[in-house]
């Protein structure tokens, strides 16, 4: 049947002389199905021949196949080969490119930051510098997505951009040497005795990065001063299941991780925590808010039923949906949501998301009230429902000052971890008594 609807579906799309073949099969199959193809297949027919300037084929189908999987959910989505290699890419962690962090400022491309020992960086690119010209291209007219794609590329390739910068009366040239670049998915820093870890996004690297962080922590605090760990898991839109388990699993000994589950109830898939914890059991604190959704979500509510951490912040997002990349011809991909995933208690956050141990409010400046604070997490704009009605998501506001020392959230965590905060203990004997 599956491959009945898809050469069907192909044929709707070539035209007239497609109906007597649909019409043929609609005979011995579901005829109601096959009559709207059929509708399909008329329209795509009349738009191509009768709309007022001609149509771009490959456009009016990709269109179509996307508006049938958004009315699905917010998440499913066809690719094409461009947008699959970009969303390949960005999963990897690593890339061929320059190494700046840029943004957009009168239509010109700021360098917001040159990463440290990149191509960028050792070229003399400085951060606040104005890319006016990629390959003598003139910037102005191009949207950001499209700069950033001029300036990635094949690895030793070089680049040259014209920058304007603070202080020089005329536009430098530098050309840059394309390399590989690694993309951190993990940030972290000594807090005196306490070590604090920030993920990113659960991208190939990610835990990787992860243990790497932990590991230079305990070669800068001995093992009787530190107090514990902070895991800032706020603003994480989430990424892949696979790097959530494993991140998980670096703090517990034991016991499931996290299940999913598809259209059919009885195909459920476990996955369970080896041992060994690679903080030794020091106490952690996760730190969660309404831009935690997905993976981060899975990590947050492992430890949390498994009682290894606690959670602090506020209300999660809830999007507990999990989407397969299906490969397609021409390397295009379908990304269709395919399951939900549930946490160890075997509770789906679809809709709902973590509730924090303790909650902790980040009030909003002045400045950003009345407006949607979850920047860079479109993707979070809503999603399937679950077993609320609400589908757009439970999260709470989700900001994160840039000065720890107004981070009230953070403040906090530091001092649970120093017993210095009132009311307020660790889950008991984190690593026994763990369900299985």
């Amino acid at each position: 049947m599956i491959r009945k609807l898809t050469v069907l579906a192909a044929g709707a799309l070539l035209g007239a002389s497609s109906m007597i073949m649909m019409q043929s099969f609609a005979a011995n199959s579901d005829g109601d199905t096959y009559k709207q193809l059929a509708i399909f297949g008329d329209v795509f027919e009349r738009v191509r021949a009768q709309y007022v300037t001609v149509p771009d084929d490959k456009k009016l189908i990709e269109n179509a196949i996307n508006g049938m999987l958004t009315s699905l959910d917010p998440h499913s989505s066809y690719m094409n080969a461009e947008e699959a290699k970009d969303m390949r890419v960005s999963t990897k962690g690593e890339f061929g490119g320059l190494g700046i962090e840029v943004t957009m400022e009168n239509d010109l491309i700021k360098v917001v930051s040159p990463m440290d020992d990149t191509p960028a960086s050792k070229a003399g690119v400085l951060a606040g510098d104005l890319i006016s010209k990629i390959d003598d291209e003139q910037v102005r007219g191009q949207t950001l997505n499209d700069a950033v794609s001029k300036m990635r590329g094949e690895v030793g390739k070089p680049i040259k951009l014209t920058i304007i910068r603070n202080g020089v009366d005329k536009p430098l040239e530098i050309t840059v040497i394309r390399d590989i670049i690694k993309v951190k998915a993990v940030k972290y820093r000594v807090e005196g005795d306490i070590g604090y870890l920030r993920l990113i996004q659960f991208t190939e690297q990610t835990y990787d990065d992860l243990q790497a962080a932990i590991k230079d922590i305990q070669s800068k605090i001995p093992a009787d001063k530190l107090k514990g760990y902070v895991l800032d898991l706020r603003l994480n839109p989430g990424g892949l299941l696979d790097q959530a388990v494993s991140v998980s699993d670096a703090f517990l000994d034991k016991g499931e991780i996290v299940s999913t589950r598809g259209r059919d109830q009885a195909e459920v898939m476990r996955f369970d925590a080896k041992p060994g914890d690679i903080s030794n059991g020091k106490p952690l604190i996760v730190l969660i808010n309404g831009g935690s959704a997905s993976a981060s979500e899975i990590v947050a509510g492992a430890l949390q039923d498994h009682r290894r951490a606690t959670i602090l912040g506020t209300q999660s997002f809830g999007k507990g949906s999990v989407q397969t990349i299906i490969p397609l011809g021409d390397n295009g991909a379908l990304r269709l949501t395919t399951a939900l995933y549930y946490t160890p208690s075997g509770s789906s956050i679809q809709g709902k998301g973590i509730t924090p141990d303790i909650k902790v409010d980040q009030p909003l400046p002045d400045e950003y009230k009345g407006y949607d604070v979850n920047l860079g997490e479109s993707e979070l704009k809503g999603h399937i429902k679950g077993n609320q009605e609400d589908d757009k998501g439970s999260g709470s506001a989700a900001f994160v000052p840039k000065d720890p020392k107004d981070d009230i959230q953070l403040n906090e965590a530091y001092k649970l971890l120093r017993g210095e905060m009132a009311n307020a203990a660790f889950p008991p004997n984190p690593q026994k008594g763990v369900p299985n």
